[in-house]
């Protein structure tokens, strides 16, 4: 009895009670500190795993802590949408640009016979202006064209040539019989002097001009056909122009046919040969190039036309209204003849057409390049020159009239 006497005192003791909490406490603290370092360790190992032991010892902070882990890969996501939205507007910004120049690019192009005319204009009433073009200029220029257009060929469009002869050979004998045999009838008939109908046969016997491509597409008519023509005849021109005129000028005035060869193949040959050879190699490199074509061969072609007239604004002054309408004629009868003989060779309405473009539409300019390198007279040129204005207004004449004349199915 008296040995169990302090131990019951010693449980009512309140230091007794003291004593028993206190290692409860200790033990209690050190379990939460262990615990959060085991919670710290398993979060630094495994973030996703750790989401749910970070909640339970926040406690009410659950959610908060819950937006601590998910808030980082959400404002990362954010920052790749709005990296991929800032490309992607880029990148839409881009193509609406090269729209707006394919817009801007096609009317500069539709409106190439207001250009001429005003070119034409400006040179015969301040020759000054075109000064600056010298006879270098215009190789380098007509040198351009020839490589623009041959960047939009290729050899399958040769191989068309020889599957379909007809219309290419039609407009073959048109530029290279019927019409110098034409320009020399109306110089002869019109009573002209021997220089100017020698400018008139070398006007009916050079190339067709590149703008016949643009006409054809407004006339309704066969447009890669038109390009194939184009690319025939000028080829043609290397060893026909000088042959002509050798045969029809040599009596008349001095050819340097030889010349006129040579510089054929400069201007014509090598770079047709060179845009054929980029746009087999680099194809998709030329695709992105060619819509640049346009504005290129009009730009340089309004300048040619402007500093052909300005090189003989007085003597196309002197010349009067007669080598005017002569010129003119040379054009229409020929555009006529052309699309009456594919008529009579049953050729569609868009054959018919094309043929008639590309006979009365001519590379003037290449003629003032001929006639300034190659014959001495000065007059030879002025043909030319007037041809260039004309050209044009008749080609484009002829695309307008025909736009609004709808072609019959099947032809």
């Amino acid at each position: 009895m008296v040995s169990l006497a302090p131990k019951a005192a010693l449980r009512a003791s309140p230091f007794a009670a003291a004593n028993k909490e206190t290692p409860v406490a200790c033990v209690s603290s050190s379990q939460r500190t262990s615990s959060a370092q085991s919670q710290g360790r398993r979060r630094r190992a495994n973030v996703g795993r750790s989401t749910t032991l970070r909640a339970m010892a926040c406690g009410p902070r659950k959610v908060a802590c819950q937006r601590t882990v998910v808030r980082p890969p959400a404002k990362a996501d954010e920052r790749r949408g709005v990296r991929a939205r800032s490309l992607s507007s880029s990148g839409s910004s881009t193509e609406s640009l090269f729209d707006l120049y394919l817009k801007v690019s096609n009317i500069f192009a539709n409106l190439f016979p207001v250009w001429t005319v005003l070119a034409a204009a400006a040179g015969l009433a301040n020759p000054g202006l075109f000064s600056w073009l010298s006879t270098s200029y215009f190789t380098v220029g007509l040198g351009i064209l020839m490589f623009s257009m041959g960047i939009t060929l290729t050899l399958e469009d040769f191989k068309r040539v020889l599957s379909k002869p007809g219309p290419v050979t039609i407009n073959f004998i048109c530029c290279y019989v019927l019409m110098p045999l034409l320009g020399l009838a109306l110089g002869k008939a019109f009573a002209m002097s021997p220089p100017i109908v020698a400018g008139l046969v070398l006007v009916g016997s050079i190339n067709g001009g590149q703008a016949s491509n643009l006409c054809t597409y407004i006339a309704r008519g066969d447009v890669a056909l038109s390009v194939v023509m184009t690319t025939s005849t000028t080829l043609g021109t290397i060893f026909m122009t000088p042959l002509i005129a050798k045969l029809l000028l040599g009596t008349i005035v001095p050819v340097d046919a030889v010349g006129v060869a040579i510089s054929a193949m400069q201007v014509v040959l090598l770079p047709i040969v060179l845009g054929v050879c980029l746009n087999s190699a680099a194809p998709k490199f030329c695709r992105k190039v060619e819509p640049l074509c346009p504005t290129i061969g009009v730009t340089s072609t309004v300048l040619l036309v402007g500093a052909s007239v300005a090189g003989c604004a007085q003597a196309i002054k002197n010349s009067g209204w007669a080598l005017q309408i002569v010129v003119m004629l040379l054009h229409l009868v020929g555009g006529a003849a052309g699309y009456w003989l594919c008529r009579v060779c049953k050729f569609g309405e868009t054959v018919c057409r094309t043929t008639a473009i590309e006979t009365a539409m001519k590379s003037s300019a290449f003629g003032v390049l001929l006639a300034t390198l190659h014959f001495g007279d000065y007059l030879v040129r002025v043909p030319s020159a007037v041809s260039v204005v004309w050209m044009a207004i008749m080609g484009s004449s002829m695309a307008v009239v025909w736009q609004f004349i709808p072609v019959k199915d099947g032809e």
